[in-house]
């Protein structure tokens, strides 16, 4: 397992972390087994906006006695009272549902206490009309929730809520499909999904990733919006490959569909490479670079898609994106404007002469 620092809180996040849709189908005991799996595996990242009230128990029975080790994002607005999985912007209800959730995890505290599924500028209104959010301040004050968590689909909604919110964690949904508009929640626009990325890098708000692999439809050709399947590792690296991205969080059921996303990181790079989506790439995609790696290797030995990274947040304004162009071995004053990349870019993309575009860039900032 590999691991990545929130910056805001210097927790040590796993990439591969958990997300809770499906271990209640698992039933208690082969739920406790996928649990403890998860965690001898190196996951120590789980989400508990888990699809049924029953994931509570087998969590706490599988992971109270090394509490200490993992972090929980729970969150203020799921709630349980009929068992399936259901919203309230109620306070009261929200104050029962979390009392519920900590009993039955068997802790008395929780990571990231996260303001639920906040998709409309109506539902942060009322959600700070009803007095959650003060509550959510309360226990942060009293110890009891150590940073707070945000969960949105909608990149506006995000936008305004990280300017009137102290924000440690972003949760949203990323995935090829969302990202260029195809799915059941991909809204905003590539532009502002996008600035929602680069935002939280500058920022130093780590992102969790919900929905990796579109409720499963990525991986299902007769399913896809695309017409074709991808593979889990696929969606998995295209996911961590974006700025301020943190942890992906799929789902899982049972102790062997944890043992196949831990493949991840025994995975090729051509296993990885998922370069495939250009063929399905909306014609706004052409010309950008999304950061996959396609364009390697680079005789002069220039991470291509990592100087593009950089160039492309130090546009937005993270002024620590320079800083560490600047550390890097090889930048792109290195190019020899030779073509290997652009000959190789599978979105269009004159690397060449963006290396060109990037060095003038660096060099003159001060």
């Amino acid at each position: 397992m590999k691991y990545r620092t929130n910056r805001k809180t210097g927790d040590r996040i796993s990439e591969i972390g958990m997300g809770s849709s499906y271990i209640h189908e698992a039933g208690f005991e082969e739920g406790v087994k996928t649990l403890k799996r998860a965690y001898e595996g190196g996951i120590n990242y789980f989400d508990l906006a888990a699809g049924h009230g029953d994931a509570f128990p087998v969590y706490g029975e599988a992971l109270h006695d090394v509490r200490e080790n993992i972090f929980y994002q729970i969150h203020f607005g799921a709630d349980y009272t009929e068992g399936e999985y259901g919203w309230s912007l109620d306070l009261e209800t929200v104050k029962r549902s979390v009392a519920k959730m900590l009993k039955e995890l068997r802790t008395d505290y929780i990571d990231y206490g996260f303001i639920h599924c906040q998709d409309e500028f109506s539902d942060w209104e009322t959600y700070r009309k009803n007095g959650i959010y003060d509550y959510i301040l309360q226990l942060k004050k009293e110890g009891i929730v150590r940073h707070i968590g945000l969960s949105s689909h909608t990149p506006q909604v995000i936008m305004r809520i990280l300017d009137e919110a102290d924000v440690d964690m972003l949760m949203f949904s990323v995935n090829p499909a969302y990202d260029w508009g195809e799915g059941q929640y991909a809204y905003g626009s590539a532009e502002e999904r996008n600035a929602v990325y680069q935002r939280c890098e500058k920022e130093g708000i780590g992102i969790s990733v919900m929905k990796p692999f579109s409720g499963g439809q990525l991986l299902d050709a007769s399913l896809s919006p695309f017409g074709r399947a991808l593979t889990p590792w696929q969606c998995l690296h295209y996911i961590l490959d974006k700025p301020g991205v943190l942890v992906a969080l799929p789902g899982a059921k049972s102790a062997a569909e944890i043992d196949e996303l831990l493949k991840y990181h025994e995975k090729s790079e051509e296993e990885l490479d998922y370069s495939v989506i250009a063929s399905f790439a909306p014609p706004q995609a052409a010309g950008k670079c999304v950061y996959c790696g396609h364009c390697k290797p680079c005789p002069m030995g220039i991470d291509i898609s990592l100087v593009n990274k950089y160039y492309d947040l130090a546009l937005a304004g993270d002024a620590m994106a320079v800083e560490h162009y600047r550390t890097l071995e090889v930048n792109a004053s290195a190019c020899i404007q030779c073509g290997h990349c652009d000959s190789r870019c599978p979105f269009s993309v004159r690397q060449s002469e963006r290396m060109a575009e990037i060095s003038r860039y660096m060099e003159s900032v001060k």
